[in-house]
Order: C-alpha cells, then sequence, then structure tokens
C-alpha cells in the first residue's frame, strides 16, 4: 500500500478514545454492531455515511484517553483508511499501527483540509495532497518495518506470515 486516495472526515483537537467508542459499548462483542457508535457523541451521522476508504483529519492529540484498543478497531471496522494528525496520542498510535492503520503527523493538519475534501496519501514519501485545493503537504514517513505491519494487516497477521514463512522455508 503504496498510496491511498479517500474523502475527509475533520475532527479538532483532542478527540479521546471515549469519543471514538463510548465506554458504556465496550461490552459488545459483535464487532459490527460495536462500530456502530463509533464517534456517536459528537457525530451520530458518521456511521451512516462513512465509506471504506475514508480518511480522518485530526488536530492535536488525537486518540488521547485511555489505552482500549476498541477505538482504533472501530475505525478499522467501519473502513477508515488512514488517520492524519497534528499528533497522537501514545497509546492510540501503537495500538492503530498494531491492528493495521497507517497515521501520519502533519503539522496545522485540522486547518489545511475541509470535510469532504479528497487527499492523496504518498506512504513511502509522507506526502498528503489535497485534491479539492491542488496543494500538497509534507507530513512524516512511516518507518519501513511500520509500514511491513500495516500491509500485512496489522502486527498478529505480519507475525502469522513470517511463521508461515519460515514452516515453508
Amino acid at each position: 500500500m503504496a498510496t491511498i486516495k479517500g474523502k475527509i472526515w475533520k475532527f479538532g483537537d483532542n478527540i479521546d478514545t471515549d469519543v471514538i467508542i463510548p465506554g458504556r459499548y465496550l461490552t459488545i462483542r459483535d464487532p459490527i454492531q460495536m462500530a456502530s457508535h463509533t464517534f456517536e457523541p459528537i457525530r451520530p451521522e458518521f456511521v451512516k455515511k462513512v465509506v471504506k476508504g475514508d480518511i480522518i483529519v485530526g488536530g492535536a492529540n488525537f486518540g488521547s484517553g485511555s489505552s482500549r484498543e476498541e477505538a482504533p478497531f472501530v475505525l478499522k471496522t467501519v473502513g477508515i483508511a488512514a488517520i492524519v494528525a497534528e499528533s497522537f496520542a501514545r497509546i492510540f498510535y501503537r495500538n492503530a499501527i498494531n491492528l493495521g492503520i497507517p497515521l501520519l503527523e502533519l503539522k496545522n493538519a485540522s486547518h489545511l483540509f475541509s470535510e469532504g475534501d479528497t487527499v492523496e496519501i504518498n506512504f513511502e514519501e509522507g506526502i498528503i495532497k489535497n485534491l479539492n485545493q491542488n496543494t500538497s503537504y509534507q507530513g512524516t514517513k512511516l518507518p519501513k518495518f511500520l509500514m511491513e505491519l500495516i500491509d500485512a494487516g496489522g502486527a498478529i497477521l505480519a507475525v502469522k506470515q513470517r511463521i508461515k514463512q519460515k514452516k515453508s522455508s
């Protein structure tokens, strides 16, 4: 996955994991049913309108709060292809990468895009192009080893692939 293109959902600063998936839904074991509550407190229409391949653009400290892995899990379940933000909470960042969601940091990200813009992200170069505004920005590049996890679909699938490769060699 070197490049993706998708529509933007824009969020501000300090979007915490309880906003992404409220705690009262964490006992739901069906992934689709749990994901149906994604961003419910602030964007109840989100789940009905999000499309596989859409991209989230956020402000500073995206994914703050608890260390719940369900937050990036529901984002992946509803089809979010990537998240671009000014900064990420450390645990959210690692949980998202472990689940196969690529994240890029971009200074002033929340001010550079409008809701609904279409962007193209080149992960190898860290370049984010706003196709509506004909602008390009340099975000962070993910190291090769993290892109390998993402390309495999997450850390668990990457380990399974490595085990399978070792057994067949």
